[in-house]
């Protein structure tokens, strides 16, 4: 037999039409929640009550709703996707959570994450950076034609754990500097650690971190918070990784030759 019971909650929910606009907290009953109910089923309970009384939904990204795809995403009592370690919010349950307790809902804080409504930001300078060599370009065949080519097990492993990154935000928003390092170092090590990616690994770490920085991002004071938050425990080695791939590359990168004319 299920364990579930029912419990109250008190949500205060950031709600904001857009960028464009401030926006401020409203308050919410979630009344009768199952505890086994996930956290986003929660809200959608919220959402049906409030439709049904003619009133705005709460917006939030999401998709698979099984920890995958990244597309969740939001700060739950200051908490990147809640209490738990390891965890997306569609992976949290209510059962961790306590009758009448008040919970705060809040977007991604970041400049480069611009608010769309209410809990949904924009995470196209995620997509912008891989744009700039988040790829390789051989043409590597077939699955059995990849597959001829060895790699050692401690690359491949350390390439597995890197590509274990769903680029949800997380890192972004737990971070004082808004900083992206952890996301574009495992996207940089998971290429970085495979022979398919070693003939564009100058130009492609050049490239995503340029980006990474122009995209408006802050810089890594390595406190080691975004590691904390990241629901698939991507490694702060990766951004060691990543500023020595960047020191490397840039110290091999050939000046620009001067226009013609110039001395």
């Amino acid at each position: 037999m299920s364990d579930s019971k029912k419990i109250n909650l008190k949500l205060r929910v950031w709600r904001q039409k857009n960028s464009n606009v401030s926006g401020n907290f409203e308050e919410y009953d979630a009344k009768n929640v199952s505890t086994d109910a996930s956290f986003l089923e929660m809200i959608d309970q919220v959402n049906e009550a409030l439709i049904s009384s003619g009133k705005d939904p709460i917006a939030f990204d999401h998709d698979c709703r099984e920890g995958i795809c990244g597309s969740c995403g939001f700060m739950i009592n200051g908490n990147a996707h809640g209490p738990l370690r390891s965890t997306t919010v569609c992976q949290l349950h209510m059962r961790h959570f306590e009758d009448g307790q008040a919970i705060t809902l809040e977007p991604w804080r970041a400049h480069a994450f611009p608010v769309i409504k209410d809990l949904m930001v924009d995470r196209g300078a995620f997509d912008r950076i891989i744009a700039k060599g988040g790829y390789v370009s051989a043409n590597t065949g077939g699955a059995p034609d990849g597959n001829a080519i060895l790699v050692p097990k401690p690359n491949a492993d350390q390439a597995f754990a890197s590509a274990a990154c769903i680029a949800c935000g997380a890192c972004v928003a737990s971070c004082k500097n808004a900083s992206s390092a952890l996301f574009t170092s495992a996207k940089i090590t998971h290429l970085l650690s495979l022979p398919q990616g070693q003939a564009e690994r100058e130009k492609r770490v050049l490239n995503m971190v340029d980006q990474m920085d122009a995209e408006g991002f802050g810089a890594c004071s390595t406190t080691g918070a975004c590691a904390v938050a990241c629901p698939k425990d991507i490694s702060l080695v990766n951004i060691s990784n990543m500023n020595r791939e960047y020191l490397k590359a840039s110290l091999n990168k050939k000046p620009e030759s001067h226009a013609e004319g110039e001395a």
